[in-house]
């Protein structure tokens, strides 16, 4: 049993270490080398767990998608509205991404054309999905104004999310994503939500900066 505990938390070191590196000089730029180094393993403990880079890449993507799964269903609870619960997703994966290099080098593979392998899906067809979902709900609820292509909205929400996240990576801070999701929304909510409804969510999204924001 301590030699399993001991292989499960060499292969999470190596994860991380991967990821830290995938982020930061990107997937073509990281050599397992480089990797090994940074874990600070040997390279016949990486081979133990990782035959070769692409590996590495799919164990992120499926951690990636992992902690989205569990962040959309998270934050999908009893009383909430479903715009409110994709609002709170958008600002729980900001946050995490500030704080979580897989979710960082995870985004970075999906921007640098990884292919998951299957059954996992790409992580934007994933979000997309997660999304539609959300939005189908707030359309039902009276939170989206009837005339609103949902398809549209859920591409377009997941390109304004990801793009933020790819065009701050090189200007700010990871720290600052949470200002930027409540930016976001602050121009979807009046491109999207009833004149009746938007100050619940505009009051909404300031709140979530506030919560997700780092100390």
């Amino acid at each position: 049993m301590a030699r399993q505990v001991r292989a499960e938390q060499t292969r999470a070191t190596i994860i991380t270490a991967a990821a830290d590196l995938f982020d930061r000089q990107g997937y073509e730029g990281t050599s397992l080398g480089d990797i090994v180094e940074h874990a600070r393993v040997t390279r016949g403990a990486l081979y133990f767990h990782f035959a070769a880079k692409e590996d590495l890449a799919h164990a992120i993507l499926e951690l990636q998608s992992a902690t989205c799964r569990r962040l959309a269903r998270d934050t999908e609870v009893r009383g909430r509205t479903s715009l409110e619960a994709l609002m709170r997703l958008t600002f729980s994966m900001a946050r995490r991404s500030a704080e979580d290099p897989v979710l960082r080098a995870g985004l970075r593979l999906a921007t640098g054309g990884a292919r998951p392998r299957p059954p996992l899906s790409h992580p934007f067809t994933e979000w997309t999905d997660i999304v539609a979902a959300r939005l189908l709900g707030a359309a039902e609820e009276s939170d989206v104004q009837p005339d609103v292509d949902l398809d549209v909205v859920a591409h377009s929400l997941v390109c304004f999310f990801v793009g933020t996240r790819v065009v701050g990576r090189s200007r700010e801070p990871a720290a600052r994503q949470p200002r930027r999701t409540a930016e976001m929304w602050q121009i979807l909510i009046r491109g999207l939500v009833p004149v009746t409804r938007r100050a619940r969510y505009l009051s909404l999204a300031a709140r979530l900066e506030r919560e997700t924001a780092p100390v």
